[in-house]
């Protein structure tokens, strides 16, 4: 048993580390980027972006940086619940690779404003307002990708919160926490009352993986109770 106690808690451990690494990147990336985008605006919007061209590859970069570690973080609660569901864990596992990977094409709409503005020669057959409309169009298609990535990241949050309530080696108040910030992001399946409502998604979510990220760094996990289930 002492040294499954040994190898456990430092991955528990660990998993706490990843998550906290991506709370990290997410909030650096969108302090990189904002205010960029000006909405409706795209002459502004274009202006921004020309000005602050390096500062917004960096947040591209961080933006990417996030979701390899939220890669990461999935692989890592796939071993760690897998003792109490392996089908949930994996469902879970695939919903949040499949938002990962929509992130991910949501990050090339994103960089496609530079390529347009940044003048190739084969766009100066579009006038000045054309390419700014045409970027402009490019971050809106990166909104629809977020909305999409974030209704499988619900599907994730929400399988994770129901592994960790039917687990006995962490609180039940986690998984239900995880649990309704899943239902919250999958109000993204309507964007308009998503949106209306986003301020109390984003702190529930917020509130949600912050307990889980720190309850795992500070305490980890029963280990005779994840033990049994093992058995089990």
């Amino acid at each position: 048993m002492e040294p499954m106690r040994e190898a456990l808690q430092p991955k528990a451990r660990i998993t706490g580390v990843v998550y906290l690494l991506y709370f990290l990147t997410v909030v650096s990336a969108s302090v990189l980027v904002r205010g960029i985008v000006v909405s409706g605006d795209a002459a502004a919007t274009a202006a921004n972006l020309l000005a602050h061209a390096s500062l917004f590859r960096l947040g591209l970069a961080t933006n990417l940086t996030a979701t390899a570690l939220y890669i990461a973080v999935t692989v890592l609660f796939y071993g760690l619940f897998k003792p109490v569901s392996k089908t949930a864990a994996l469902l879970a596992a695939f919903f949040s690779l499949v938002g990962c990977a929509i992130q991910a094409l949501g990050s090339v709409f994103q960089a496609a404003p530079l390529v347009v503005l940044e003048g190739s020669p084969y766009l100066s057959v579009f006038k000045v307002e054309q390419l700014q409309a045409g970027a402009l169009m490019f971050f809106k298609l990166s909104v629809q990708a977020t909305y999409i990535y974030l209704v499988f990241f619900g599907l994730f949050n929400l399988l994770i919160g129901y592994v960790i309530f039917k687990s006995t080696f962490l609180p039940r108040i986690l998984g239900v926490l995880m649990a309704l910030s899943g239902l919250g992001w999958l109000m993204f399946l309507w964007p308009p009352l998503a949106n209306h409502l986003l301020a109390y998604i984003e702190i529930l979510g917020i509130i949600a993986e912050a307990a889980l990220m720190l309850w795992l760094l500070v305490k980890g996990v029963n280990v005779e109770r994840w033990n049994e289930q093992a058995r089990a």
